[in-house]
């Protein structure tokens, strides 16, 4: 259960705050103003403080009651600017759509890769099959995860495959514009997360997603 403890605004409050963070192209100056008009006097810096705190542990929630997914996963990564440089978010969904897994790292190559693939098999079902682009180091990660392993992941290298996951990109990337950059990859770990959760309920990957997007979300800080 997430601990509201001390803080100087109620649960409620909060949550809408980073929801409408996480769900919506806004930056922290809009919630601000936003929140003004409301007759709340709310810092951008403490919304910023809010996300960076309940992002993860909503994330972490959520893990426990997401539905399982499909065994046929498309894996491609995308480009995340942290403090000036880009920085590497490998991802992956299902046939379906379905969101997989997610992994910000500060390195593309088969190292990065294999951390991917290693914490999204931990999480999820092991893959029949993962479709990748023509990355080298990708290949080699999964050869690798394929090395002493009884369940063999089967590779197919189509880059036409995966237009359901660079469409799916577009998506995170739609929310994060207005950030205009991440200031430290810490912060962009955490924010990342709550992002991702956000579009995994609003893919009705949550048990009980007879429930609004938004009720969801306040159900896993209940």
């Amino acid at each position: 259960m997430l601990s509201f403890k001390w803080r100087h605004f109620e649960k409620e409050i909060i949550l809408i705050n980073v929801r409408w963070y996480l769900a919506y192209p806004l930056s922290y100056r809009h919630l601000e103003e936003m929140a003004e008009e409301r007759g709340l006097r709310i810092d951008h810096s403490t919304i910023n403080r809010w996300v960076i705190k309940y992002s993860p542990e909503l994330e972490q929630m959520f893990q426990q009651k997401k539905k399982p997914t499909g065994s046929r996963w498309r894996m491609d990564e995308t480009y995340i600017k942290v403090n000036g440089q880009w920085k590497y978010l490998y991802r992956a969904v299902d046939k379906e759509g379905n969101t997989i897994d997610y992994l910000l790292t500060a390195k593309r190559d088969m190292k990065a890769a294999k951390r991917f693939f290693t914490k999204a098999i931990k999480r999820n079902s092991h893959p029949e099959l993962v479709n990748i682009d023509k990355s080298s180091s990708n290949k080699a990660a999964l050869n690798s995860i394929n090395e002493g392993s009884e369940e063999q992941v089967e590779i197919r290298q189509c880059k036409y495959l995966n237009n359901i996951i660079e469409q799916d990109h577009r998506n995170i990337k739609r929310i994060t514009r207005p950030m205009l950059g991440f200031k430290n990859f810490h912060c962009a770990q955490k924010t990342i997360a709550g992002i991702e959760l956000m579009k995994m309920i609003k893919k009705g990957q949550m048990e009980g997603d007879n429930l609004s997007p938004a009720e969801q979300f306040y159900l896993l800080a209940a």
